[in-house]
């Protein structure tokens, strides 16, 4: 065992049990931190791999995607402490027999799926190609994201704002 197959098995586990929080808490802050949790282990799951650029774009762009829905979530809902009934024991034990069953066929596929390896030339494909792709052929629809993003955020506060009154 390698310490690099350790932290990836760390990583892994917090990236699975972050998703698993996150399906069951109620509440939007603690799905949205289960979340964010959950991004960060990507990320240095990406670190392992030598994907020291996704790891930031990870970080930076889904890190600032959980922050702006956080925002939604506490602006457009109405909070109320209501306890909900429980949930019948027959539902759970159906509802884990067909997460298994997805799991199983999931796996079989995965294993069955043959994998072709190969070498790519790191020249033709690299951060700085990424980057003057992005910054040069994509810029347009690269800003007009971040100005939907940003159009978006002003109208959510603006309708928690006009709900108050």
């Amino acid at each position: 065992m390698t310490g690099e197959f350790i932290a990836f098995f760390i990583l892994s586990v917090m990236a699975i049990g972050g998703a698993v929080f996150m399906i069951n808490f109620t509440r939007v802050i603690h799905m949205a931190l289960a979340l964010a949790f959950t991004f960060f282990s990507i990320a240095g799951i990406y670190l392992l791999l030598n994907a020291e650029f996704l790891a930031v774009v990870q970080i930076l762009i889904y890190t600032g995607a959980v922050s702006i829905l956080m925002l939604f979530g506490i602006m457009l809902t109405k909070h109320k402490d209501e306890d909900q009934g429980s949930i019948r024991p027959m539902h759970s034990v159906l509802s884990f027999i067909g997460v298994a069953a997805f799991f199983g066929v999931v796996m079989w596929i995965i294993y069955q799926t043959p994998i072709a390896g190969g070498t790519a030339d790191p020249k033709l494909f690299g951060v700085a190609k990424l980057g003057e792709t992005v910054f040069k052929q994509y810029v347009i629809p690269f800003e007009l994201a971040s100005v939907l993003l940003l159009v978006a955020l002003v109208g959510a506060v603006i309708l928690a704002k006009k709900e108050e009154k």
